[in-house]
């Protein structure tokens, strides 16, 4: 019963933009946190079992692959660092829904917040980025310079289903930026008109 009264008292444009706020903070929040646990899923199967003693992958070795994972990590920390940000613009929206003027969040104050929303989704993005470039390089490298028959293929130069692995991971972490990026979009241009 206080929470019916709460909201008749707070103005339909902010219940509105309120709302807005929490539909678009979860399904930020679900879509980073999804694509997050299968990023990181994804990438520990590839770092176990191409460091695992009894398959004939490269991957140890290789300097692009090995800085492209260290890469990825760092975007899986920012996507990390997004779905918080998400569940941020969720607060937001409950905030805006307060009863009371002075608790709700002004929007000089919670532009700021969807700024540094952006700014981490598009940082981990460019990371993410970097990373894939630098394991799909070293995929190149080893596809161009592999012999074409198998009697006299060198293991350390064939490219495995193992090595997809990382690739997926990496456009599954971009696609956790991404969705982080348009919503932050979304917010800002709903809370600016």
């Amino acid at each position: 019963m206080a929470n019916k009264s709460d909201s008749s008292s707070v103005p339909a444009a902010i219940r509105q933009i309120a709302g807005t706020f929490r539909i678009a903070g979860w399904t930020s929040f679900w879509l980073q946190l999804v694509l997050g646990v299968i990023s990181i899923v994804v990438l520990l199967l590839f770092i176990v079992f191409s460091r695992s003693p009894n398959t004939n992958s490269p991957n140890s070795g290789n300097p692009g692959t090995n800085f492209g994972v260290f890469l990825a990590i760092c975007g899986i920390v920012s996507l990390g660092i997004g779905v918080y940000m998400g569940f941020r613009y969720v607060r937001i929206g409950r905030q805006l829904q307060s009863s009371n003027p002075t608790m709700r969040p002004r929007k000089a104050e919670t532009i700021p917040i969807l700024r540094m929303g952006l700014i981490i989704n598009l940082v981990g993005m460019l990371l993410t980025i970097l990373g894939a470039w630098a394991i799909v390089g070293s995929l190149a490298a080893r596809s161009i310079s592999q012999v074409q028959t198998a009697i006299y293929a060198d293991p350390s130069r064939l490219i495995s289903s193992l090595d997809i692995l990382a690739v997926q991971a990496n456009i599954n972490t971009i696609a956790g930026h991404f969705a982080g990026i348009i919503v932050a979009l979304w917010l800002i241009d709903r809370i600016s008109r």
